[in-house]
């Protein structure tokens, strides 16, 4: 099974772990609101175990989320299939399915389109393409690979 890890933009990384701090610090806050407050001088004592469970749930899930968007972001192909890992979000498609692999040179993106007319845009480093495509192709050696090159944005090269 070839692994190849999602390549996130440097301001999306920063914009991440900034709320991974702003998360760390909403707990930090949380726990002393809980240490100096007295929930038991409350007219009602169970509104204040309301509010203090909200107030752990809400930046543990983001935590949790932006970890998961940190550590399990990737493409990985085996025998069968095509796997894309966005966090918490995962989907599977079958490589039987897709149709062509397309490398738009002016857009600098990788695109693969399947025989239902879907396609997913593929987001890893440049320096990647030609190995992700070359996992795809050994694959199903019946994928069309096709380069859609800056000058004349008509296909430079096709494989099969």
């Amino acid at each position: 099974m070839k692994v190849f890890k999602y390549k996130f933009s440097r301001l999306t990384t920063i914009f991440i772990y900034v709320g991974i701090a702003l998360c760390a610090i909403g707990i930090g806050v949380n726990v002393f609101a809980i240490i100096t407050g007295n929930p038991a001088s409350a007219a009602n004592p169970v509104y204040p175990i309301i509010q203090y469970s909200l107030m752990f749930l809400i930046p543990i899930i983001l935590l949790v989320i932006l970890i998961a968007l940190l550590v399990s972001s990737y493409y990985s192909i085996d025998d069968t299939t095509l796997k894309t890992s966005f966090g918490i979000i995962k989907s599977k498609y079958n490589v039987k399915d897709i149709d062509t692999v397309l490398l738009d040179r002016t857009t600098n993106k990788l695109t693969v389109h399947f025989k239902n007319s879907s396609f997913i845009v593929i987001v890893v480093k440049e320096e990647w393409y030609d190995e992700f495509i070359d996992a795809l192709c050994k694959t199903n050696t019946e994928i069309e690979y096709s380069i859609n090159s800056k000058e004349g944005g008509k296909d430079d090269e096709d494989k099969k």
